[in-house]
């Protein structure tokens, strides 16, 4: 993970590599930014510590980690810490001391503190109108966003947005671009075959190195194209209905491609194992792909549990085409929004020509989804997630843990996708479930790398 360093002398804190050198004896370190914002530091005006990716540490306690997703989905935008700890079913005294004791910070600190880095990002990058760099970056008002970047970077919106560079403001042929930032090692490739292997005929588009998708907003209609950048950043660029909130859509871009944790834990625990450790050393900057749309990667999960990949992109097509709400104009095969479990809970399914019981099992699906009996979100517990998934007649346990892989459950195995499974039995794993418990709690990341490997076994 990064660590900042912040000089007691100065009162500034550092990125990793900025070039400064200050005495060892003047230094502290901290692991997020937040954290040295809180204690009283400001930014380096030299290596902009804002402007590289400062992930939550996959090491934090489950909790925790569910507490930082549902901080990045906008909990804490129109709510309180208490909204929080009932999310968690915790107090938020004990939440603020797990906070503090884990990441140095209280949750509100770090939603500030992510509000205002994204907020100087956006100052830089684009030319957005400070007012709508502040309602895009998740403030409720602008006096609110004048006075949080005066506390964290000593200046007013204004002056921050003349003292931005010339390389720094991206250029976009429509859309509004900006960098998605990331810790390397980072396998863009690995992720981009992986989501090309499952894209949705008329949501989702593989072209080249770009990934481009079709998204709601509250029902109306946008899209996100993602593509490499220069050292340490993705480029995304977002056609949207409007930019209020667009932080979060950042958020979720950046899970969805798998950029928004830290690997660095993983890999380092996963790289001494004998078996999944030599896939691991070989491919380090291979992550966990997220999801856009969580009820989207669970629908096309049930519907893969019993034909190959081509099949359920195949089956996905003709649902997206029958019951998704289309979208003209776009380029690049995109067509359609996703339709809504809402939508799929009322539907005939079965006149697509699915298999009875996987028709049966989406419906299902989307009824409980639809009626709140279901909640995939990211802060969820992994056990009661799948154990409601499991609970759907047609959906087995492994494809209920497949489903918490994408929404981003670290220890997450299933052990039984093709992939994995072919993956396991070329490596002479016999008991996977008994082998696996040494993976604990970074199963996911071993899935990832079982998935690529067996994905180019079956290549060969």
């Amino acid at each position: 993970m990064a660590t900042f360093r912040a000089v007691v002398t100065t009162g500034i804190y550092c990125r990793p590599g900025c070039a400064a050198r200050p005495l060892a004896e003047n230094v502290r370190t901290f692991e997020l930014a937040a954290t040295a914002e809180a204690a009283g530091y400001r930014a380096c005006l030299r290596c902009r510590p804002y402007r590289v990716a400062g992930p939550v540490s996959t090491d934090s306690p489950e909790l925790i980690c569910r507490a930082v997703r549902l901080i990045l989905d906008g909990v804490l935008d129109g709510g309180t810490e208490g909204t929080l700890g009932a999310r968690l079913a915790v107090s938020p005294r004990h939440l603020r001391r797990l906070f503090n004791d884990h990441l140095g910070v209280t949750p509100d600190q770090l939603a500030r503190s992510r509000r205002a880095h994204f907020a100087r990002r956006l100052l830089d990058d684009s030319d957005l109108a400070v007012a709508d760099v502040a309602f895009a970056s998740g403030f409720g008002s602008l006096r609110q966003f004048n006075r949080e970047m005066r506390q964290v970077f000593l200046a007013s919106p204004s002056e921050l947005r003349m003292r931005r560079r010339r390389a720094d403001r991206l250029a976009a042929d429509g859309g509004l671009a900006m960098r998605l930032p990331f810790q390397p090692p980072f396998d863009w490739d690995g992720i981009l075959g992986y989501l090309a292997d499952r894209a949705v005929p008329g949501v989702e588009s593989v072209d080249g190195r770009g990934y481009r998708r079709t998204i709601s907003l509250d029902g109306d209609a946008g899209m996100l194209e993602v593509h490499p950048g220069d050292q340490g950043n993705l480029v995304l660029r977002a056609h949207l209905p409007y930019w209020e909130g667009l932080i979060h859509v950042v958020e979720r871009a950046s899970r969805m491609v798998g950029i928004d944790v830290d690997n660095g834990p993983a890999v380092a625990a996963l790289s001494a194992d004998p078996v999944i450790g030599p896939l691991v050393s070989a491919r380090p900057g291979l992550r966990v792909p997220g999801a856009w749309g969580e009820f989207e990667v669970a629908v096309h999960t049930v519907i893969a549990q019993h034909c190959g990949l081509p099949m359920a992109r195949s089956r996905m097509g003709a649902l997206v085409r029958r019951f998704g709400q289309p979208v003209p104009g776009l380029t690049h095969g995109l067509t359609h929004l996703f339709p809504s479990a809402e939508v799929l809970a009322g539907a005939d399914i079965t006149e697509l020509g699915l298999p009875y019981r996987t028709a049966v099992a989406v419906r299902a699906l989307a009824e409980h989804v639809a009626a709140g009996d279901v909640v995939l979100d990211s802060g969820a517990i992994t056990a009661e997630l799948v154990s409601c998934l499991s609970a759907i007649e047609g959906i087995g346990a492994d494809a209920a843990e497949q489903i918490a892989l994408r929404l981003g459950q670290r220890d997450a195995f299933p052990h039984s996708a093709p992939y994995v499974r072919r993956a396991l039995r070329e490596l002479g794993v016999l008991e996977p479930v008994l082998v696996a418990e040494g993976w604990r709690p970074w199963r996911a990341v071993a899935v990832a790398h079982l998935t690529a490997y067996g994905a180019a076994a079956g290549a060969r």
